[in-house]
């Protein structure tokens, strides 16, 4: 599913809302998670699962058009862990 199929479904499930309304609510819910994530914290949504940082270590890559090897920075990465209800419900 992607953000617009999202929108969709929610505008339905609430009609008393204008798609512009839900589209609002649907960003500021993914701008929160982000800026969260940005500063360093953790997301935990009961149920659903859990979005954190993790660190990736500076490594040698290799470019693949020329062979060359370059130093790749480290970086944060977002990680994902399912909730416990979410799990259950994917393997019954």
């Amino acid at each position: 599913m992607i953000r617009s199929e999202l929108v969709q479904t929610l505008s339905k499930e609430n009609p008393e809302l204008r798609p512009e309304e839900v589209e609002q609510v649907v960003n500021t819910f993914f701008d929160a998670i982000t800026e969260r994530l940005a500063q360093g914290g953790r997301v935990e949504l009961r149920g659903f699962g859990a979005f954190s940082t993790r660190e990736r270590a500076a490594r040698a890559g290799r470019n693949p058009r020329t062979g060359e090897t370059v130093e790749v920075p480290g970086k944060k990465v977002p990680y994902f862990k399912a909730g416990k209800e979410m799990r259950e419900r994917l393997n019954p």
